[in-house]
């Protein structure tokens, strides 16, 4: 077994383990009672914590999946293949986050609710991946190292600057713009700071590309992503401020208020470590398929828990109402039906595609046939009602 493949194997297995913690993250985040959230319980606490690791840890394996992709065939710059595809891809994405927000009932009273123009995780990463086009074609021509130079340097300011930019409101944008940049109208992500996590993804991905023939290739990621983890989560903080108190930088204090992106960041190397040790054992199928399935786990979760389309989902029911008792087998039971549904929708996605296909192009032919039909009769009705309107006019006129 080659590098190449096992290394996309833990990848994937980390991408599958991060559609399942989020699926009970939302399932218990959204029905737990309020009166259950209590920090000083150890056991919810663990919860809190690991449930802040999710969503850093899917973006970054999004953007090193995507970049492993783009960077490992041959052409280079605008004649790479994986360009187009990463073009529609990135589209789709943010097609299917709107669609998942619409709201059918609004649409027959000829409405659109405001609640369509939130961004979720689909927006942010459908156009991360177009972010991260942008900058390869950009750097596609220069020095090998600007790339992922560029890439770390994005996270850095984005990280750096959080406490800046967070509290801005853009009101010269319209609402639906400024929803890919702020809280304020109930996104419940932005672009930013969360491209800083796809494009370190990015830049891990290159570091595996270059060195995949290395004899000691994860030995050494492994001893790397443990060191930077731990500097991460238990220095960084330290780090900034010192850095601080020596240079008086504003927006370092601002970041010591809450240094979250950084600490999450290491939480994500030391995710990356434990996977890497673990990828002899993540070659299982059904995880593997898992992880390959993650747009479809995502759109059948959203659809069941908020109920994309017509309002009705267990949300909506059950909002902030159970107990510890109900909700964590719930969550458990939540995250089997999703993962089933969508396991069994990859397995027919082909044949359902296919009549799809067959059933738009029976219309398209329809229609032509129709259209071809139509003409004849629409030219004679044309003429008869030119005849009538001149005779009114010429019994007008007389």
């Amino acid at each position: 077994m080659t590098v190449k493949t096992n290394r996309l194997f833990f990848v994937d297995a980390m991408r599958a383990w991060a559609i399942l913690m989020m699926l009970q993250g939302h399932f218990i985040d959204g029905l737990l009672d309020p009166v259950f959230r209590d920090t000083s319980n150890t056991a919810y606490d663990i919860w809190l914590y690991f449930r802040g690791i999710t969503a850093p840890v899917f973006f970054t394996v999004s953007g090193f999946i995507f970049t492993y992709l783009l960077i490992r065939v041959p052409q280079n710059g605008i004649e790479n293949p994986r360009i187009s595809k990463g073009i529609r891809r990135g589209l789709q994405l943010l097609l299917i986050g709107y669609l998942l927000r619409m709201n059918l009932g609004g649409l027959f009273k000829g409405e659109i609710y405001d609640s369509f123009y939130l961004v979720d995780v689909l927006h942010c990463i459908g156009l991360s991946i177009l972010g991260l086009i942008g900058i390869y074609v950009l750097t596609a021509k220069k020095k090998a190292y600007v790339f992922p130079t560029v890439l770390v340097l994005i996270t850095l300011v984005l990280f750096l600057f959080e406490r800046v930019y967070k509290d801005w409101s853009y009101p010269f944008l319209p609402d639906f713009l400024a929803n890919y940049l702020t809280k304020a109208n109930g996104s419940v992500f932005t672009i930013i700071p969360w491209f800083g996590y796809t494009t370190i993804g990015a830049f891990i991905s290159v570091l595996f590309t270059r060195f995949k023939n290395y004899r000691y290739l994860y030995p050494a990621a492994i001893s790397i992503a443990l060191a930077v983890g731990y500097l991460l989560i238990y220095q960084s903080s330290n780090f900034f401020e010192f850095v601080y108190e020596s240079t008086g930088l504003n927006f370092l204090g601002l970041l010591l208020t809450n240094n979250y992106l950084f600490i999450r960041l290491g939480n994500v190397f030391v995710v990356f470590a434990v996977f890497m040790i673990l990828r002899q054992l993540m070659t299982n199928k059904t995880v593997l398929k898992i992880g390959a399935s993650t747009l479809s786990i995502y759109v059948i979760h959203f659809v069941i828990l908020y109920g994309s389309f017509t309002g009705l989902g267990l949300y909506r029911f059950f909002n902030h109402s159970l107990s510890p008792a109900i909700v964590i087998p719930g969550a458990l039971a939540f995250m089997i039906v999703c993962t089933w549904l969508a396991l069994q929708y990859n397995k027919y996605e082909l044949g359902i595609k296919t009549q799809i296909s067959s059933g738009l192009a029976f219309i398209k032919t329809q229609a032509i046939e129709l259209k071809e039909l139509s003409i004849p009769v629409l030219r004679e009705v044309f003429i008869r009602i030119r005849l009538f309107l001149r005779r009114v006019f010429r019994t007008v006129r007389s």
